[in-house]
Parts: structure tokens; sequence; C-alpha cells
């Protein structure tokens, strides 16, 4: 909760100076990898560990309210997954840059752009989910009225692939922050709370599963 918003927020900003429509977000791949790279892979890794910020925040809400908890969650996950596979397109249509040029790529990706895939059908959960999350939670008490609205703003960012960032992506962006991330640190000052030593192993711990996990991808 307290992390993702801010990743996907970073990543956003990132490619402000870039033109929405994907022949542009290409065209500055072939110019900035290392900036689309960082763009790109905040706004996925922030997508990904929202993942147990919805189940969270969803279980709060079922805890009052168990159907919006349940909908809700199921909704904004699935959105999440779509989120993801758009990720990975991103990937393959950037690696198309690096490998065939900025014209080949765009060329491939406007050929199959639109394209039906089992994950469109999760199109109308990216939406719907945070709209449904923000309704419940502010029924439910776990958010209040402006908090609550500021999550239903996530609903408006853009859905689909090699998507820039327009100024409703960061209004959505901003918005999930500010319904997420001090409930996040919130949930970090709730008792039980871990000791120093506990907290730093579990820290080095993460970080080395991490690393050894790329590693072993690479090696893939």
């Amino acid at each position: 909760m307290a992390l993702a918003p801010l990743l996907m927020l970073a990543g956003a900003l990132l490619r402000v100076p870039v033109h929405f429509f994907y022949p542009d977000q290409l065209a500055a791949y072939g110019t900035s990898p290392l900036l689309m790279s960082a763009a790109y892979g905040l706004f996925a890794a922030g997508n990904v560990l929202l993942w147990p910020a919805v189940v969270v925040l969803a279980a709060r809400i079922g805890a009052r309210l168990p159907g919006w908890g349940l909908w809700g969650g199921v909704l904004a996950v699935s959105g999440l997954f779509a989120r993801a596979f758009h990720a990975g397109v991103d990937h393959l249509a950037f690696q198309l840059v690096r490998a065939e040029g900025v014209d080949a790529a765009t060329s491939v990706v406007s050929a199959g752009y639109g394209a039906f895939h089992v994950f469109s059908a999760l199109n109308l959960a990216i939406v719907a989910g945070w709209v449904v999350l923000a309704v419940g939670a502010w029924r439910a008490g776990v958010l209040g009225p402006a908090r609550a609205v500021a999550l239903g703003l996530a609903a408006a960012l853009p859905l689909g692939v090699l998507k820039g960032t327009t100024p409703m992506s960061l209004v959505a962006l901003a918005g999930l922050s500010l319904a997420l991330v001090p409930l996040g640190l919130s949930l970090l000052r709730e008792p039980p709370r871990p000791g120093r030593a506990v907290t730093l192993r579990w820290i080095v711990t993460t970080a080395l599963v991490l690393v050894l996990l790329v590693l072993l991808g690479q090696a893939g």
C-alpha cells in the first residue's frame, strides 16, 4: 500500500515528456531506452505490488460488507492481472525496437493493435474494480469520503499497451497514492509490531530473494 502507488506514479512521471500514443512511445525507446525501461519497469512493479494492498483493503471492507469486499477485490485484482499482461506486450514491443528498429516495431504493433486476447475480457475489471472498492471502503468506514473518492479516481488511469502519461494519469495515480499510502503506513504502526532485528532480517532476506529470482530469471 505504501510503496506500490508511488512506484507507479514515478514511472508515469518519467513518461511525461513523451506523447501518449504508441508510435511516440516506441520512438522514445529508440532514443532513450534506459529512461523508457525505467518508466515502464517502475509502473509494472508498482502494479504487481498492488495485489496484496487490494487484498488487505478488500478484507477490511469484507469484515463489514462481505459482498462489496469480495467483488471489489476480485475485480481489482483481475484488473491488475490484465495490466501485467499489457506490461509483457510493452516489453516485447520495446525488444522489437532493439532488434528491428523503430519503424519495423511500429509496423508490427500497428498490425496487431487491438487484437483480441483472453485478457481483453478483463478490461472492464480494470476500471470497475477501483470504483467498487472505493464505494465499499466508504460504506464500510475503511476510508473517509475524500480518500474513497481519491481511490475511485484510479479508474481513470488509461488502460492498454504502450500508453504514455496524460494529465488524467497523474490525477488517477495521485488519488491512488492519497488513498493507499496513509493506510499502508498506518498498518505498519498497528500492533503487533516486529522488532528492529526482525524487520531488518526480513528486509535483507527479501532483497536477497529478489536478487536470486532476477538472476534465475535471466539464466532461464
